[in-house]
This record gives structure tokens, sequence and C-alpha cells, in this order.
């Protein structure tokens, strides 16, 4: 999806990290608060979700137990890390702003790849193909990790241990330049091989952040009635964040 920019290594060849990196224990609470968003819009009780930009299949993983999930990435090295961990859930290569599966669900849902979006018509398309694949009645939820009111540079550092090897990473986050729809996330990840060796990579994400208004006008624009709402979790202070309801006319 970053057309401009080298794609990240997290997501291609240190694909198989990424359960190490990111646990799906850790989307416990964010899943639960996606969950009842999704319920609480939708004007029936959805069954359906398609979530789009999987990427290792973690809030799936917590979704799976309430919803019938198809699930697209545009990695295939990341499907393949959703599909040991979600084997029940249909898996489909596909990149969110233009995929079409001539098909629709209940509700759609794009955690934080949407971020990967890094102009407005970026942002634009993958909206598009959310209401294209959205039942009317149903919900699309967009979960960016920053707005620019919301944005704050951060360095963040953390991992996990597997069976034979282990990773920690730190997470430095940053905006040089605020005129512009993009910022910068570096990684440094440190990977202990099975071997007891270590070795150091370096890896850059370059993320798009649009004002709120922007987010309400591109979603109502492209058909849905659109609202934010504020992003409720324990580890976040409140109003720090917040996530955007797009609901498809039923007419």
């Amino acid at each position: 999806m970053q057309d401009k920019y080298p794609p990240p290594k997290l997501y291609h060849e240190l694909a198989l990290w990424w359960p190490l990196l990111s646990s799906p224990a850790d989307y416990a609470e964010e899943a639960e608060f996606y969950r009842k968003t999704i319920i609480s819009s939708c004007s029936t009780v959805p069954e359906t979700v398609l979530e789009l930009g999987c990427g290792g299949g973690n809030n799936a993983s917590h979704l799976k137990k309430h919803f019938r999930m198809t699930l697209v990435d545009v990695s295939p090295d990341m499907l393949a890390v959703s599909r040991s961990l979600n084997p029940e859930c249909e898996h489909l290569p596909g990149d969110m702003r233009t995929v079409r599966l001539e098909r629709t669900y209940d509700a759609v849902f794009i955690h934080d790849a949407i971020m990967y979006m890094t102009t407005d018509e970026d942002l634009q398309q993958a909206i598009e193909t959310a209401f294209l694949h959205c039942a009317p009645g149903g919900v699309a939820l967009f979960a960016p990790d920053h707005t620019q009111e919301t944005f704050r540079p951060s360095t963040k550092h953390g991992g996990h241990d597997g069976n034979d090897r282990g990773l920690r990473y730190l997470e430095w986050t940053r905006d040089p330049d605020p005129s512009d729809s993009t910022y910068i996330v570096d990684f440094a990840y440190l990977l202990q091989e099975s071997d007891g060796e270590v070795r150091c990579e370096y890896d850059r994400h370059i993320c798009g952040i649009f004002g709120r208004e922007d987010w309400i006008r591109i979603i109502s624009q492209v058909g849905f009635h659109a609202h934010a709402l504020p992003f409720e979790h324990s580890e976040l202070e409140p109003g720090s964040c917040e996530v955007f309801i797009g609901v498809r006319p039923i007419n």
C-alpha cells in the first residue's frame, strides 16, 4: 500500500516475527470495544464482518468468536501469519483501496492498517471499498491510531519471547513536517534467533494523518452517515483517541 515508500520489513521478510512483537492476547480489550461498537451501530444483529488490512489477525482472533470473519490483506506473508492463528476464517489477498469481492457484509472493519493511506485519494478509495462491501443498514468502523488533533510524538518499547526465540523493539513516532499528510514511525528490532544469537533490524513506516473533519467529510462523501466516537481503553487517557463510524443508509 505504501506505493511511494519502501514497504515495511515487518509485513514482509520479518512477518514471521509479528506474533512476538504484537501478541494476540494484547488485543482482547480493544477487540471487545470494537465488538460492542459494531453491534450497537448496526440496524440488525450483525453476523458477518469483513476486515480489510487484517495483518496478522490479532483482532480477528477475538472477533471471530462473535462474527463470521472474512480477512483481507495486501501482504501474503501477513495473511500466512493470520491463517495459522485463525484457520477457521476465510482469508483473501487484496489491497483495501481496490479489492472487490462482489458481496456485502453486515460490518466492515479497518483497524490501524488504515494509517498506511497517506493521501486523501488513498483514504477515499479505502473508504469507498468499505462502502461497497457494507450491506444497507450495516456499519463500517475505522480505527486510526491518530488524527491531526490527537497526534503526539511518542517513544515505546516492548516485545515477547517465543518457544525458541524472542523479540524486543523500540518504536519512535514523530511528525517532522506537520504541514503534510504523513508522519514517521521508526522501529529498531532486536531479534534473538533459536541459536541464541541476536541481530538488529531497522524498519521505517510512513503513515497517513488527517484531521477529524477530513475523516467525517470523506466518510460522508462516499455515502455513509458518519460520526466519531471516543476510543475507550484502560491504557489510554480518555479523549486521546477516537474511531470513526460510517452507517450505510437502508434506502
